[in-house]
């Protein structure tokens, strides 16, 4: 518990920090976050993928990462059509998959290819969304980011204290209702003192609903990833973050967030 508040707290303060920094220090974190996550992602079946496989990985997630980035959209040099990405990564996943004699079988490719769109997505998204002009893009992003640890924070020592009722024990037996709960209302308390700082996000009811909508899609997200680790076997993604796991368990919830976020145009 001690090392999980601790390692919380300095995560948290370090990336805020650079979250008020904006711009490129930001964007140079999630940059190494996700190239983090991808790695943990690969690594969750349990055997080495191999450095082909791995770098045309790197280079789907780079490219959609770049793509994104509102500086080098229409460049003619750095400028990447997001329909010819999903092409070339997938193609060169089928040729190594021949090349290399079915080592790469089509599960592996499937399995990579999804980590390819849902980390690069998930984070590029995360990217573009703090450029937005006139101080919009640092309240949005504080906002999803906030209401996100809130509610985990809330889920998990409610949960932990007084949760009884199980929320979903097929895919992540330790969650309960109470903590879901308890999670969903700590989350949205949060939000309402970051929509009366930050007016620019609109009224109060309409912050509440992206602090409810943040928090509810959020959990979803948490299980998302552990239904994957269910898949694969795995308790932890990774240990790059003590009491925590990896850089994947602790941003799932934020990559579906914002995916989902900017499904509904609500970003």
């Amino acid at each position: 518990m001690k090392e999980r508040v601790i390692t919380g707290g300095l995560g948290a303060a370090g990336f805020l920090t650079l979250l008020y920094l904006g711009g490129w220090w930001y964007t140079t974190l999630i940059f190494i976050i996700a190239l983090i996550a991808f790695w943990e992602y690969s690594r969750t079946l349990g055997y080495s993928q191999g450095w082909i496989p791995m770098g045309i990985g790197y280079l789907g997630v780079t490219l959609i990462l770049l793509s994104n980035l509102p500086q080098l959209q229409g460049d003619s040099l750095f400028g990447v059509d997001l329909s010819k990405t999903y092409l070339l990564i997938l193609l060169l996943y089928f040729i190594w998959m021949v090349l290399s004699r079915n080592h790469l079988d089509i599960y592996r490719l499937s399995f990579l290819f999804v980590g390819v769109m849902y980390i690069g997505f998930g984070f590029s998204l995360m990217m573009e969304t703090v450029w937005r002009e006139n101080g919009l893009g640092f309240a949005l992003s504080l906002l999803v980011v906030l209401v996100t640890f809130a509610n985990d924070s809330g889920a998990y020592f409610v949960g932990r204290k007084w949760g009884k009722r199980k929320l979903w024990p097929h895919i992540s037996p330790k969650k309960t209702v109470e903590g879901s709960l308890a999670g969903i209302a700590f989350g949205v308390l949060f939000a309402i003192p970051i929509g009366l700082f930050f007016p620019i996000l609109g009224s109060i009811p309409y912050v509440l609903f992206l602090g409810f909508l943040t928090a509810v899609v959020g959990q979803i997200g948490d299980l998302v990833e552990s239904a994957i680790k269910r898949t694969t076997g795995v308790k932890d993604s990774g240990k790059i973050l003590p009491g925590h796991g990896g850089m994947l368990d602790r941003f799932d919830s934020l990559l579906f967030t914002f995916l989902v976020l900017h499904i509904f145009d609500l970003l």
